[in-house]
């Protein structure tokens, strides 16, 4: 068993050797695995590197990944030169590191794209146990990123008590919202929310989508309630537009999440009695024309449609929809606003759930003379560089690229690593520029100086600024403010999961329970089925996979991996 994700990897590595023509993102690799130290003529430490690139990195003329900014920055504080052993773009990166497990020749640092990864790594002792060099030379303030999230993240990277790998973070981004067109609010003379605390009920959303069928203010002859795609759900909060998330943790049910129930063991969000009540909510709304008459059968760009034309005014999605989503609509109709809801819990809370706190991780190589680096560079770019009260004078060349917006993967390391809060501190800061508290110029993120930027000149002209404007004003105002507003006025009611792993049985049996539920929740929902089949729905899933993943999920959190 141990040795069995190693035999796919070499399965993998023969394929990948029958592409490496095609490979072109891919630089000579030279084999680091020499345990005697490496150093340059002039006496700097090498560090071997696998560098995920981006296509267009936005360079200046003759940098280079191994050339740039950063990578000279890592030369003259830490006397360290980075040699890239391989670089490469999406699938070609995966593929790298592939070869890279496989066969053992695995440069001195490099990212992994998942736990399963990370994992095998560790089970065929290939790379460096990074505990005491953490505790030794890790800032205070690196330690307070990831003491943010209460530990979920370095457990992450944990195996048997030791800290083997340097994990990303990701910060909760919570809750599903409810946008809903206020210019149609105040053109129908519809009060919501008069309490103010931004939580409205169902009976809210209802009443609400009832006038939008019947006063048809988009003009659109074939006005639509709430759509909602097909699949229903999704497991992590970027995904999440169009589905019933916002209405399932009104029930404080999170479909496609692993949580324990109230005995302490497994269960699967998608079957819990709170999604069937969930279902039950759709079903009695798909029944009274409240939901799309073409649920199940709409694709993405369908519904895209719908909200574009005018057709619809109500959506659920997550606080950047805007960005990318709803801003056709500001294309369409240069009056259009949305307004942001969350939905309120039985319990008359905003229930939320915890995403997956990491997403990649930066391992080293075993026997690396010099592990501590791994840790100086996370100090160097995560700290010194994020909290430079004055980044133009202390580092110009750094300032200039945050200019021109080069590209984040030409840093050593091409993770993020913020602290939980990291979404709302930065709309703290949009908050005080936007209001005169502080200059533009004292922000200390070249993204969030731009964003700020455009949502004063939205604020300054509403009608006639750019769509970008009107998005960043919506997505951060609006969607990251209802965010700030719900965590301080401690509204939160908070689920953590108990897994986000993959396990043997998942790989060979999840998409097929996926197709399960998709296809039994659209019988329910649109009537097909009655609400019971629920119950019939979670034994086909027990019987055709689940309780098997399930065992295994016990099993591996028993191990304490």
């Amino acid at each position: 068993m141990k040795h069995r994700l190693l035999l796919k990897r070499i399965t993998m590595l023969f394929i990948a050797s029958l592409l490496t023509v095609s490979l072109a993102a891919c630089v000579d690799s030279s084999s680091s695995q020499d345990d005697e130290e490496s150093t340059t003529e002039d006496g700097k430490t090498v560090i071997t590197m696998g560098r995920v690139t981006s296509a267009n990195p936005k360079l200046p003329e003759g940098d280079t990944y191994e050339d740039n900014a950063y990578t000279r920055l890592v030369e003259e504080k830490l006397n360290a030169k980075i040699v890239d052993q391989f670089e490469a773009e999406g699938e070609d990166y995966s593929r790298q590191v592939a070869l890279a497990i496989a066969s053992g020749e695995l440069p001195d640092m490099m990212r992994v794209d998942s736990k399963e990864e990370l994992k095998e790594l560790v089970e065929n002792d290939l790379i460096a146990d990074l505990t005491d060099v953490y505790d030794e030379y890790a800032s205070d303030y690196i330690k307070e990123i990831y003491d943010s999230y209460d530990g979920r993240s370095l457990a992450d990277a944990t195996f048997d008590g030791r800290l083997m790998a340097i994990p990303a973070t990701v910060g909760d981004a919570a809750p599903n919202i409810v946008w809903i067109r206020k210019d149609w609010l105040e053109e129908l003379g519809l009060e919501l929310d008069s309490d103010g605390d931004s939580l409205i009920t169902l009976d809210d959303l209802e009443k609400t989508a009832n006038a939008f069928i019947e006063n048809d203010p988009g003009e659109s002859g074939n006005p639509v309630g709430i759509p909602f795609a097909h699949w229903l759900n999704a497991g992590d909060y970027g995904g999440s537009a169009f589905t019933m998330s916002s209405i399932a943790a009104v029930f404080d049910a999170y479909p496609r999440f692993w949580l324990e129930d109230e005995n302490g063991d497994i269960m699967n969000g998608s079957t819990s009695e709170g999604t069937k009540q969930a279902l039950g909510v759709l079903a009695d709304w798909f029944d009274k024309g409240i939901i799309d008459p073409q649920f199940g059968t709409r694709t993405w760009d369908d519904i895209m449609s719908l909200v574009t034309n005018g057709q619809t005014g109500i959506v659920t999605g997550p606080w950047h929809i805007p960005d990318w989503g709803l801003s056709a609509v500001r294309e369409m109709d240069k009056n259009a606003e949305f307004v942001a809801y969350t939905l309120e819990g039985e319990n008359r809370k905003a229930n939320v759930v915890h995403n997956n706190p990491t997403g990649q991780f930066m391992v080293v190589r075993k026997d690396y003379q010099h592990p501590e680096l791994a840790i100086k560079i996370l100090n160097l770019f995560y700290d010194e560089l994020g909290n430079s009260k004055d980044l133009k004078a202390e580092y110009p060349e750094i300032a200039k690229y945050n200019e021109l917006g080069v590209d984040g993967s030409t840093r050593p390391f091409n993770i993020e690593v913020y602290k939980s809060t990291s979404l709302l501190d930065d709309y703290s800061d949009i908050l005080s520029a936007k209001n005169g508290r502080i200059p533009i110029d004292d922000i200390q993120s070249a993204g969030v100086r731009i964003d700020t930027k455009s949502i004063i000149d939205y604020t300054k002209d509403p009608k006639n600024v750019e769509t970008s404007a009107w998005s960043k004003y919506h997505s951060r105002m609006n969607g990251i403010g209802l965010i700030d507003k719900l965590t301080k006025e401690d509204t939160f009611n908070w689920t953590t999961p108990a897994y986000f792993g993959t396990t043997e049985t998942m790989e060979k049996k999840g998409a097929n329970l996926l197709k399960l539920e998709e296809e039994d929740f659209i019988k329910i929902v649109t009537g097909t089925e009655p609400l019971d089949y629920f119950d019939t729905f979670v034994s086909k899933w027990k019987s055709q996979g689940g309780d098997e993943i399930i065992a295994e999920i016990e099993a591996e959190l028993a191990e304490g991996q």
